[in-house]
C-alpha cells in the first residue's frame, strides 16, 4: 500500500486491484463464496470482544465529536448485534446464487434461441455513514453476486468497521477466494470519498448510504453512475376508515422501535374526519412514550404538542421527534407526500380498499405498505437476507438491495449455422 498521505495513489492502487480481483470473482463457484461467508461469520462471533473494543473507542469517539443519541444508537454494537451481523452473513451465504441464473428465454422464429442471464456488475464502491454493519452486509452481498467492493465507512465507525472487514477477508482466505475482493478504504481523510467519485477506470458504480448531504454530494460530483439511496422521508396516513387499534400499533412501532434507522416514521397525516377520535389516541400515545410531536395550528390543541415549523416537513430526525398534520382527505395526503417525501417508504392506514389501492397507485415511492409499520422497510423483512440500503431511483435497483439487484445481466444467443436474410 502507498503512503497515505498521498490519497490519490492510495485509491489507484485500490481500484486496480478491486479491478483484479472482480475478474477472479465473476468466474468463482458458488460454493467457494457460500464458504467465505460462513467462514466470516465464524471469525466474527470469535472475535466479539475484539470488535467490542474497537466499537468502544468509535463511540467515545463520536461521543466527542458530538453525535446525537440516535447516531450514536447506530453507531454502537453490542454482543446481540454482533450475533446479528453473523447471522446475517449466514443468511447471505445461504441464498441463492444468482451469477448465472437464467432471468428469461425464447425461441425467434428465425430460429435463434435467447436466455438472458444475470452477471456481475464489477467493482462497487460502497460509501456509508456512522452504521458498521454496512460493512458486513455491503461486503457480503458483493461478494454473493460476484462483483469486488471498495468500501469506505464513516469516520465514526472506523475501527469497528476495520475489525469487521478483518473478518470477511479472513473468509476470502480461508474460501481461496482474493483477498482484495473486499477491501476497506484505510483511512478517514475525506479526500478518498473524492477520489472514489472519480474512478471511472475501476469502479462501475457508487452506491452512498447516509444522510441527505452525503448523497446529495455523491449525486452531485460522481463521475461514476450512481444508486441514490435517499434520506427516508417516511409518512404514515391515518384515513377515515382506519382501524383504531392497527392505527395505534403501526404508528407507536413506525416511529418509536428504533428512531435511527431509515425506516422510522417521520411525518404523521391525519385525515380530518379521524382527528377527534383515532388521531388524537395516536398523538396522545406517541408523547405518553417520549416521541416530541411537532403539529400543525389543528394538532397543537392537544396538550403537548410543539408548533410545527416550515422546515419540520420534508425532515429526516432519526431521533424520539415526529412531525405531524391534518389533512382534509385522501387527495392531501398524496399531495403532501409529493411534495416532501424522499421516495422511500410511506404508509396508509385504512380498512377502505378503494383508498388503499389510490394510494398504492398514485404515490410512486420504493416501498408502499398498508396497515404495517414502515420499520419493515429492510431486506431481511423481505426475505432478502441483507440489504445495501433502499435504492430511491427508479432505474436498475429500487426498494431493499440484495445480492439480486447487484447484478447485471447479458445475452446468450445460439443458433444452428443461422444466417440473416
Amino acid at each position: 500500500m502507498n503512503d497515505l498521505s498521498d490519497i490519490p495513489s492510495v485509491m489507484h492502487e485500490i481500484g486496480r486491484r478491486a479491478r483484479a480481483a472482480s475478474e477472479r470473482l465473476a468466474t468463482a463457484p458458488a460454493e467457494a463464496k457460500r464458504r467465505a461467508l460462513e467462514a466470516a461469520a465464524d471469525r466474527l462471533e470469535a472475535q466479539v470482544a475484539e470488535v467490542q473494543e474497537a466499537n468502544e473507542r468509535d463511540v467515545a469517539f463520536g461521543t466527542d465529536k458530538g453525535l446525537s443519541p440516535a447516531m450514536l444508537d447506530r453507531l454502537r454494537l453490542d454482543a446481540d448485534r454482533i450475533a446479528g451481523i453473523a447471522a446475517s452473513l449466514r443468511a447471505v451465504a445461504a441464498q441463492e446464487d444468482p451469477v448465472g441464473a437464467t432471468c428469461a428465454e425464447w425461441e425467434q422464429p428465425s430460429g435463434l434461441r435467447i436466455r438472458r442471464v444475470r452477471t456481475p456488475i464489477g467493482v462497487i464502491g460502497v460509501i456509508y455513514e456512522s452504521r458498521p454493519n454496512v460493512t458486513a452486509d455491503a461486503g457480503a452481498l458483493c461478494l454473493k453476486s460476484g462483483n469486488a467492493v471498495i468500501l469506505r465507512g464513516g469516520s465514526e465507525s472506523f475501527h469497528t468497521s476495520s475489525a469487521i472487514h478483518a473478518c470477511l477477508v479472513a473468509g476470502l482466505a480461508e474460501a481461496g477466494l482474493p483477498e482484495d475482493a473486499i477491501q476497506l478504504v484505510p483511512t478517514r481523510d475525506r479526500a478518498a470519498v473524492s477520489e472514489m467519485l472519480k474512478m471511472t477506470e475501476f469502479i462501475d458504480v457508487i452506491v452512498p448510504r447516509g444522510g441527505k448531504g452525503l448523497v446529495g454530494l455523491v449525486q452531485q460530483e460522481a463521475r461514476v453512475p450512481v444508486f441514490a439511496h435517499l434520506e427516508g422521508i417516511v409518512h404514515v396516513y391515518l384515513d377515515a376508515a382506519a382501524d383504531p387499534v392497527k392505527a395505534l400499533d403501526v404508528v407507536l412501532n413506525a416511529k418509536t422501535r428504533r428512531t435511527g434507522i431509515c425506516g422510522a416514521a417521520e411525518c404523521l397525516l391525519i385525515h380530518r374526519d379521524a382527528l377527534d377520535t383515532i388521531g388524537q389516541g395516536v398523538v396522545r400515545a406517541l408523547i405518553d412514550a417520549g416521541v416530541e410531536v411537532r403539529g400543525d395550528r389543528d394538532l397543537q390543541a392537544i396538550a403537548g404538542v410543539t408548533a410545527a415549523e416550515a422546515d419540520d416537513w420534508g425532515r429526516e430526525y432519526l431521533d424520539s421527534i415526529i412531525a405531524a398534520r391534518v389533512v382534509d382527505d385522501l387527495d392531501a395526503a398524496i399531495a403532501h407526500v409529493r411534495q416532501y417525501g424522499s421516495g422511500h417508504t410511506d404508509c396508509i392506514v385504512t380498512e377502505d380498499n378503494a383508498a388503499a389501492d389510490r394510494f398504492f397507485t398514485e404515490l410512486d415511492s420504493a416501498i408502499l405498505m398498508r396497515n404495517a409499520s414502515t420499520q419493515f422497510a429492510d431486506g431481511a423483512e423481505f426475505g432478502m437476507g441483507a440489504e445495501i440500503g433502499i435504492a430511491t431511483g427508479k432505474l436498475h435497483a429500487r426498494g431493499p438491495v440484495g445480492a439480486e439487484q447487484l447484478t447485471s445481466f447479458k445475452y446468450i444467443v445460439e443458433g444452428d449455422g443461422t444466417v440473416r436474410p
